[in-house]
């Protein structure tokens, strides 16, 4: 399973995400892109050596993260299921000979 179908299962869960600057941003999950980009709402932003922000919402550009850290009550083995089935198509043979099968017309050829 990828890293990002597994954050987006985590709507409604409080984290923390740690960001390549140092900041630590505290809050809980709105929503998780394909991106990777993180909505957080009641969150707390605790920049490097700074007094905490506390803010309603916040988007964190998903080349920003470095980690995210989980809560402790997480159950990781629900989470961690991949229900989606994949259905693997059947390719079907094409016969050379029929025309039809390429999306045109037979076409009909006449002796002189």
């Amino acid at each position: 399973m990828k890293l990002v179908r597994f954050l987006m299962k985590l709507t409604n869960e409080t984290v923390q995400v740690e960001l390549k600057d140092g900041t630590v941003v505290q809050g809980t999950v709105v929503m998780v892109a394909p991106t990777m980009n993180i909505t957080l709402k009641k969150v707390k932003m605790t920049l490097r050596h700074r007094d905490p922000i506390v803010v309603d919402f916040i988007n964190i550009r998903g080349s920003n993260v470095r980690n995210v850290i989980l809560p402790d009550s997480l159950n990781l083995d629900l989470l961690l299921q991949d229900n989606v089935t994949q259905v693997k198509k059947k390719k079907r043979r094409l016969d050379t000979n029929d025309a039809t099968s390429h999306g045109g017309a037979k076409r009909v050829r006449r002796a002189l």
